[in-house]
């Protein structure tokens, strides 16, 4: 079996960007951290999601709504159960710099279809039927940068899936660099 470069690449760049990104943003985590305590008692939030061949994984994020929220795709959640401190953290993207531990640890890429729920089937249906599930799941992607969401999941898989099909070191440094310009609004809810 041939080694494909650009696989090994891409985890390069990953492991790289996802260490330094930890270390440089340490002080912020600890202090998003502490914030959080005060806004829900419990900061950190754990999700079992989909991951690259459909197998499952821990997501970590900062938590963004009240601990009693149902875990449901967020466009299912009303807006209500967002705390204060999590309508900043999801405005500024800041609740996904936990995920940088899934990228080092491999569960994930920087780049690559945003990571969905088991109970989400339509969405399932849609990615397997066109082949996203065969690669690892992103912190971002062309899907983010374009304000396309869990919402509508037939755009979804199909943006996710010409994604994959059209990747390169370009669109992977692109959708990083739009991502950290503030491109795309993040998860929609009602």
């Amino acid at each position: 079996m041939a080694l494909d470069f650009s696989r090994v690449s891409y985890r390069f760049f990953d492991v790289f960007a996802s260490a330094v990104g930890l270390i440089v943003s340490s002080p912020l985590l600890i202090i998003i951290l502490v914030l959080g305590y005060f806004d829900t008692g419990s900061p950190l939030f754990r999700q079992e999601r989909v991951g690259e061949n459909k197998k499952p994984f821990t997501l970590i994020k900062f938590r963004t709504m009240k601990i009693e929220t149902l875990s449901v795709a967020t466009h299912l959640t009303d807006s209500s159960a967002v705390t204060p401190l999590g309508k900043f953290l999801r405005s500024s993207k800041l609740d996904e710099l936990p995920q940088l531990w899934n990228v080092l640890r491999g569960d994930m890429s920087l780049v690559g279809p945003r990571p969905g729920l088991f109970n989400h089937e339509e969405l399932l249906s849609a990615r397997d039927k066109l082949g996203v599930f065969e690669v690892k799941p992103g912190i971002t992607g062309q899907a983010q940068v374009s304000n396309i969401d869990m919402s509508t999941p037939e755009l979804l898989a199909q943006t996710d899936a010409r994604m994959i099909r059209d990747m390169n070191l370009n669109n992977y440094f692109k959708f990083i660099m739009m991502t950290l310009l503030g491109k795309g609004g993040g998860d929609r809810i009602k």
